[in-house]
């Protein structure tokens, strides 16, 4: 793979949709930075990460082949990529949290952000931005968060974790291709998190109510059975798992 080293950027998502739009990158292209300013996360939020402590990579991978109904496939396999590479370093009670947080119990390691970009031509490619607390020992605000340091209190090689999770993307990224994702759907549901467990939701206007997931869709819908026992989709800025 092509490995782009920064020292700081603004966000490596940002960093690497502007280098594709300016000229052709060779498939797997990676940015790493040692710092990221503006990093994005889901719901707008922002990516906050201590320098030179953490994991911070945007990954380039052309989709030619797949229909862009096929867009949330992509995310299934990146997890996964994530899960494969941590349970390597026997990171304990892995699991995904929708749609693309990466938990250990019920702490935060990582998370995933992915942004497609449609071509003149129609075809279109993804950047896909991961992000994985690696030697951070302390998250102040964030109590939910955790490292790989503080679960295992051992040192890792961020640029080798970073190759490992290309590979792994590489390898499981040939299914999306091939559109024979049955087996990656059926790992992405056995560590959703929370899944069958009652669970307390939130909607953006505040009503909370209790429910369990059943699933998640193709689309990137969760599905949950309500406590009235009505079964309701939600897109991802339309409910929030409370734990």
């Amino acid at each position: 793979m092509q490995l782009i080293k920064l020292d700081a950027i603004d966000s490596t998502n940002d960093f690497l949709k502007a280098l594709a739009r300016a000229k052709p990158l060779e498939n797997y292209t990676t940015v790493l930075a040692h710092q990221q300013t503006n990093g994005k996360g889901q719901r707008g939020a922002r990516w906050l990460s201590e320098p030179g402590s953490n994991l911070i990579m945007s990954v380039l991978i052309h989709n030619h082949r797949v229909p862009t109904s096929a867009v949330f496939h992509l995310n299934v396999a990146v997890a996964i990529s994530l899960l494969k590479v941590l349970q390597r370093y026997h990171i304990p009670d892995l699991s995904i949290k929708w749609p693309n947080d990466i938990l250990s119990g019920n702490q935060k390691l990582g998370g995933i952000l992915i942004e497609n970009l449609i071509k003149s031509d129609q075809s279109w490619e993804a950047v896909v931005g991961i992000g994985l607390n690696v030697h951070q020992k302390d998250f102040k605000e964030l109590p939910k968060a955790t490292s790989l340091y503080n679960i295992s209190q051992q040192s890792f090689g961020i640029e080798q974790l970073a190759q490992e999770i290309v590979a792994e993307c590489r390898e499981n990224y040939v299914y999306v291709a091939q559109q024979e994702v049955a087996t990656l759907w059926h790992i992405y549901h056995a560590h959703l998190f929370r899944k069958g467990v009652p669970s307390a939701f939130e909607l953006p206007n505040g009503q909370r109510f209790m429910g369990k997931i059943l699933e998640v869709t193709t689309e990137g819908q969760l599905v949950l059975e309500d406590e009235w026992e009505t079964i309701r989709h939600f897109d991802l800025k339309e409910i929030q798992l409370l734990y």
